[in-house]
């Protein structure tokens, strides 16, 4: 089988892009070659910063044969539907369609058509131009003499040359030379701008990877990583230090070289008294480098660039100037540690606040948060200033507090500090270290561990890799402060719509549900809500409280499925446990929990089997207006199979209900195994629709039992099988 190679080479691709567009061009090429007939074995994308590579393995040289019956109208069927026919068909004239006949419908018309299979090269040619001109970049551009043609093709930067060879191992490959924009596709390609200038000919994948090696690219994007983590590894060990490893970092970095060279430089040592993490930040930030610490801990002074160049000088010249770079930004973050530790300038006009919210002007962050209220710092236009805000959460971390097991006054000092850093200057240079920074100057002045861990993991979880807080303080006020953002856009209608969520409404509601459910937190949404709302209520004038917690609690669900779907439950699972007024996350995934596993067990699966037969006798009969006794009659039993379901359904219903309560939801599910064998027998020994329409009237009624039974653990009519 013949092997495909692509590559586009352009001029530099943003790092954060490379990935995911290489992954688009694989997709995009793959699909459109499935489309059009053919098959491969396997197929792998690459990226640098200059090129995006496609190696296809396997292609098929031609797409297959295809022969198409096409049924049309009657014989007698008017000319308009006959000519529609022709068209739908591709046929000139009807004496080109066959006429088939039907004992019942007559005689009809049927078109055959058959398709010739393409090359490979061909079907190549016809969809690359248009992949590449309708590729998705998050941002593109225009350049030279075409740009200024309407429709001129678009890319992130400007596209240099194309490589487009096809072919199996044994023969020499073919060059695809479609054309795109005034680029025709070749075998040639360049190596690295500085060390290998010049135009190198490829013929298939292999050589291609070899000849690019030699010119000073490093093709795989992994290995690129691979080889940048060992070498920064071996120079930390070389002078007596460990690398802070930094997988995003890795990632970006290993996006900026072809060549990867890794050097050291170093900052002065007095620059050790900022904070690691500013450390840290700064020199990732400003240049893309890793810092280093020392085995007994600590950040040194020492720190790990990449370069994408084998400097004549041993890359001195360059870890001299990536090290003067560092020191100035050092040398800023100095200046706003050291200010953010004294007392702000305006401090005398704070009293006011400082009184509102309990705050001790003597303490920075305090400071910090008399000065956020006394601003008036906008959270909302609709939704009041940041200083309103932080009083809502401190109140409603205060209700949470008792259920998450935390101290409602620390909850309360840990709400009133969470946002006091968004005024620190560290914090205006890096919002990166919102949060961190809460933390390190908590801690600095003397506040409960948990107090300032809670300034930090509140904003937890950011993402579904994110960890989530597990400090009773942490998920108080981590809830109050997701809560009150859900609460408050709901209540002024600015929801997430489509694809647009642009307060991330949708991953504070994933936030609320991972930290809920995992760690074991049962919480009555609506309650906590509705307290929510009244806060926001005062604020935003006439809200209508029922629908707007009605419409959350339903938004909740929808984040909540696709949360269990994500952990593998099945939907008709979650659709059978979840009611609209369910407003216990953890009750829900326990229940769909308990229900899976006892839906694997044979008890589960017949059970599952006799609920649905109830539940589809009842659905028929309701439907019919069937009379249904209101009670169940004993005295209308005429066996064996009605009175033993009768003995068991009630109390295995009750039971059920009372493990339901206690959240024992293992033990609800063994009750209900309890009825299996009782559903079995009434429905293989008794006829439900008995001609005596008393007796048919009194077991629907006992059907309507099992249902009701059932129904105390879940919806059974919702769950397939």
């Amino acid at each position: 089988m013949p092997d495909l190679l692509l590559e586009l080479r352009s001029e530099e691709i943003p790092a954060r892009m490379q990935r995911k567009a290489a992954g688009d061009l694989r997709k995009l090429v793959t699909n459109a070659l499935v489309e059009a007939g053919l098959t491969y074995e396997a197929a792998r994308e690459y990226w640098t910063p200059r090129r995006l590579t496609l190696d296809i393995r396997g292609l098929t040289p031609r797409s297959a044969d295809l022969r198409e019956e096409i049924k049309g109208p009657s014989t007698k069927a008017p000319e308009q539907a006959i000519q529609g026919f022709l068209r739908k068909a591709g046929l000139d004239d009807i004496s080109g369609a066959h006429v088939h006949s039907d004992p019942k419908k007559g005689d009809f018309y049927v078109a055959h058509i058959s398709k010739p299979g393409r090359a490979a090269e061909d079907i190549v040619t016809d969809v690359m131009p248009g992949i590449i001109r309708g590729f998705p970049w998050p941002k593109s551009m225009r350049w030279g003499k075409a740009s200024a043609r309407p429709g001129s093709m678009r890319w992130v930067r400007p596209l240099q040359s194309i490589i487009c060879t096809f072919g199996p191992e044994t023969e020499e490959p073919m060059i695809i030379p479609f054309e795109v924009d005034g680029i025709t596709a070749s075998n040639i390609t360049y190596g690295h701008r500085f060390h290998a200038p010049d135009a190198i000919k490829v013929r298939r994948f292999d050589d291609y990877v070899t000849s690019l090696e030699r010119a000073h690219v490093v093709l795989d994007g992994e290995r690129r990583k691979q080889i940048i983590l060992a070498d920064a590894e071996n120079l930390a060990f070389a002078a007596g230090l460990e690398l802070v490893e930094d997988e995003g970092l890795l990632e970006e970095v290993s996006g900026l070289v072809e060549w990867p060279v890794t050097l050291t430089g170093e900052f002065e040592e007095a620059y050790l008294e900022i904070p690691d993490e500013v450390i840290r930040l700064t020199i990732k930030t400003n240049q893309k480098c890793f810092v280093l610490r020392k085995p007994e801990g600590g950040l040194s002074n020492r720190f790990v660039l990449v370069a994408n160049i084998e400097a004549s000088d041993g890359g001195v010249e360059i870890a001299r100037g990536n090290a003067k770079v560092v020191r100035a930004r050092l040398s800023d973050a100095l200046y706003f540690w050291t200010t953010d530790q004294k007392d702000l300038p305006d401090v005398g006009q704070l009293q006011a606040s400082a009184d509102k919210f309990g705050l001790d002007l003597s303490k920075p962050l305090d400071q910090r948060m008399a000065r956020l209220d006394h601003l008036g710092v906008t959270f909302h236009a609709k939704l009041g200033t940041q200083g309103e805000r932080v009083q809502r959460i401190a109140k409603l971390a205060a209700e949470l507090a008792p259920v998450v097991g935390a101290e409602p006054a620390l909850a309360t000092r840990a709400a009133l500090l969470a946002k006091a850093d968004l005024t620190t200057e560290i914090v205006g240079e890096f919002p990166e270290l919102q949060g961190a920074m809460g933390r390190t100057y908590a801690t600095l002045q003397g506040e409960h561990p948990s107090v300032a861990l809670a300034a930090e993991e509140h904003y937890k979880p950011q993402g579904p890799s994110d960890s989530v807080p597990t400090d009773p303080m942490a998920i108080a006020v981590a809830l109050a402060d997701k809560l009150d953002t859900l609460v408050g856009f709901w209540a002024i209608d600015e929801k997430p719509t489509g694809s647009k969520d642009p307060y991330a409404l949708r991953r504070a509601a994933l936030g609320v549900i991972r930290i809920v459910v995992e760690n074991g937190v049962n919480l009555g949404l609506s309650s906590l809500a509705g307290s929510a709302l009244t806060g926001v209520g005062q604020k935003k004038g006439e809200i209508s409280h029922a629908s707007v917690l009605a419409d959350l609690l339903s938004f909740f669900h929808d984040r909540l499925k696709v949360y269990l779907k994500d952990q593998g439950a099945r939907h008709d699972l979650i659709d059978a446990v979840i009611t609209p007024e369910a407003d216990d996350l953890l009750q829900i995934v326990r229940r769909v929990e308990a229900l899976g596993a006892f839906l694997d067990t044979e008890d589960g699966r017949n059970l599952l089997a006799g609920a649905r037969r109830a539940a589809n006798i009842l659905a028929a009969e309701e439907k019919k207006g069937t009379t249904i006794a209101p009670v169940v009659s004993e005295a209308l039993f005429e066996g064996e199979a009605e009175k033993t379901l009768f003995k068991y359904v009630n109390q295995v219903a009750d039971a059920a209900a009372q493990a339901i309560e206690k959240q024992d939801y293992s033990a609800a599910m063994s009750e209900l195994a309890t009825l299996r064998e009782p559903v079995d027998s009434f429905f293989e020994d008794v006829l439900v629709n008995a001609e005596d329409t008393a007796v048919r009237a009194n077991r629907l009624a006992l059907v309507a039992l099992i249902r009701a039974a059932t129904s105390t653990v879940a919806d059974f009519s919702r769950i397939n099988g």
